[in-house]
């Protein structure tokens, strides 16, 4: 479960988990490690748990010298998670895999209204599933502004690029998630249409065996 941790209250929290305190540290944990899973899962796939696990020890062994707000220690955690993905996706010596893409969309935005409804839409498995088809750089922006929530400098600092790079790859990859939900809606109706041609046939070929039925019964 997730805590949201408040400007305000973040700094005491800080200090309080540098000083050693177990609670102060879980509360700054639990304000980031689902969004963090969320992000590992989908560019790091069946990486993403040990991952995750390699982040907070880095983060354990360098907390004291952390100096910065909330959006800062979420740009450091999310840093630090990247480096350890890359280094576990060579070890690995494989490309990262994709969530599981046979999840289904339901009621999600239309094309026209995918930037202005991130947050719903990327609360769900499978908006994380198309997430993963884009275009890796592409992803990993969409990630970070939309299901991470930090700003486009701190996602900047994250990937280790210009603010105008990350702002074109966030546009890019909206444009390219809307293509794709247009593209599994269409595929649904399809599918919808194919059904109930189907059963408007099979109704007809049974009204026919009915008929040779009584002609011949």
């Amino acid at each position: 479960m997730e805590t949201i941790v408040a400007d305000s209250e973040f700094a005491r929290l800080l200090h309080e988990a540098q000083e050693g305190d177990e609670a102060a540290f879980a509360a700054l944990f639990c304000s980031v490690q689902p969004r963090l899973l969320r992000y590992l899962r989908t560019v790091g796939g069946p990486l993403a748990d040990d991952v995750a696990a390699e982040t907070w020890l880095s983060v354990v062994r360098g907390l004291k010298g952390f100096r910065g707000n909330r959006a800062g220690w979420q740009s450091w955690v999310f840093t630090i998670a990247r480096a350890r993905l890359v280094d576990a996706q060579r070890r690995a010596d494989r490309s990262p895999r994709p969530v599981d893409t046979d999840l289904v969309l339901r009621d999600q935005a239309g094309p026209s209204d995918v930037s202005g409804s991130v947050d719903e839409m990327f609360s769900t498995e499978a908006a994380l599933a198309l997430i993963a088809q884009l275009p890796r750089q592409q992803a990993e922006v969409v990630l970070l502004r939309h299901v991470v929530g930090l700003d486009v400098a701190h996602t900047a600092r994250v990937l280790g690029r210009r603010a105008g790079a990350v702002r074109v790859a966030d546009h890019r990859g909206l444009r390219r998630l809307a293509e794709l939900l247009a593209e599994r809606d269409a595929a649904g109706d399809e599918a919808g249409d194919r059904a109930g041609d189907e059963a408007g046939g099979g109704a007809r070929d049974t009204t026919r065996c009915n008929a040779s039925g009584a002609v011949f019964g």
